[in-house]
């Protein structure tokens, strides 16, 4: 199957133009098309929605990191219904979701400092507290590596690892762009010579780096922020992380290696590009309904035992959020 695969000339086509796929729908295809779009389409007006909701009733400090959070999964699902519809701009629309990605790790990050009551509340209440390093993806198999006391030092590295993906994935996206341009830049090539390669190596090695600090402030103040659903809130964002990079990247590799076959008029790779799209695109939906559970609500006063101060800072905090 895979060898003719290979040799039928449909299946070493170029992406098709979204006219000849416009064309070549059945009623399926036309039902199928109609309501990823249709998903697609409620999400992003929810998203809108939210937006409005939260620049209203949230405060300033964390208006910018819950939206920014809000739209993973809404954006993703536009963008993969973009690419579904047109597969020649699927690997645009593929950099601009998972850009869009890099910058909600920095914010989910900073979402959790600002639910602490912002940089001075969060050192001032962890002054003789430790972050506990041997968490995942980087170490949670070196359980002996020390405790790092918490300082201002060590919360602006823990800043720092994760907005450096933020940057240079914007960065490395502007490159692959300017090299595709110059005939450069083949997503399929992975030669060792490869710009692509090497490209998206250094990418995975980055979003590996940057989900560490993540991993390790969640580990802090899962307990302190319970009431406020931080658990689930860490799930739906590792749910799209799951969905967007890895699930991606594994259709890809299958569809590049011939496993996934091809279906004239779609070649093997169209037809994985076109098969994680459509996946996404359902996923993205769901999970932008149960964001929007966690996130529209009032923020309860985070629940301190430790001293009637801290407690009336946090009620005094609260007074800003949602009512």
């Amino acid at each position: 199957m895979n060898g003719t695969n290979q040799t039928d000339p449909a299946c070493t086509q170029e992406p098709l133009p979204a006219i000849h796929i416009i064309s070549k729908l059945d009623i399926f295809g036309v039902i199928l098309y109609s309501t990823l779009t249709f998903m697609a389409s409620v999400s992003m007006l929810l998203f809108i929605e939210e937006c409005v909701y939260i620049y209203r009733k949230v405060s300033s400090n964390k208006k910018s990191a819950i939206i920014w959070v809000n739209g993973a999964a809404p954006v993703i699902g536009a963008m993969s219904c973009l690419g579904m519809w047109i597969p020649k701009a699927t690997m645009f629309t593929d950099m601009f979701s998972t850009t869009y990605f890099a910058i909600v790790v920095f914010k989910f990050l900073i979402l959790m400092i600002e639910e602490c009551g912002g940089d001075e509340f969060f050192l001032k209440h962890s002054a003789n507290e430790t972050f506990k390093i041997s968490t995942g993806p980087c170490c949670c198999c070196c359980p002996c590596l020390p405790r790092v006391p918490i300082t201002r030092r060590s919360l602006f590295m823990l800043k720092l690892g994760s907005f450096q993906f933020a940057l240079l994935k914007m960065v490395f996206t502007i490159l692959s762009i300017v090299l595709w341009t110059n005939g450069n830049f083949d997503v399929t090539d992975v030669k060792i010579s490869s710009p692509a390669l090497w490209i998206n190596t250094s990418v995975g090695v980055l979003t590996i780096i940057a989900l560490w600090p993540v991993g390790i402030m969640f580990m802090h103040v899962r307990d302190t922020l319970r009431s406020l659903k931080i658990v689930p809130k860490y799930a739906m964002y590792q749910l799209v992380l799951v969905f967007s990079q890895l699930q991606t990247a594994i259709i890809n590799i299958l569809a590049m290696n011939g496993t996934i076959g091809c279906s004239p008029p779609y070649s093997s790779q169209s037809r994985g590009y076109l098969m994680s799209q459509q996946l996404l695109i359902m996923e993205m939906f769901i999970i932008t309904l149960v964001t929007r559970l966690l996130y529209r609500r009032h923020y309860d006063p985070i629940p301190y035992s430790d001293g009637e101060e801290k407690k009336n800072i946090v009620l005094a905090s609260s007074d800003k959020t949602i009512v």
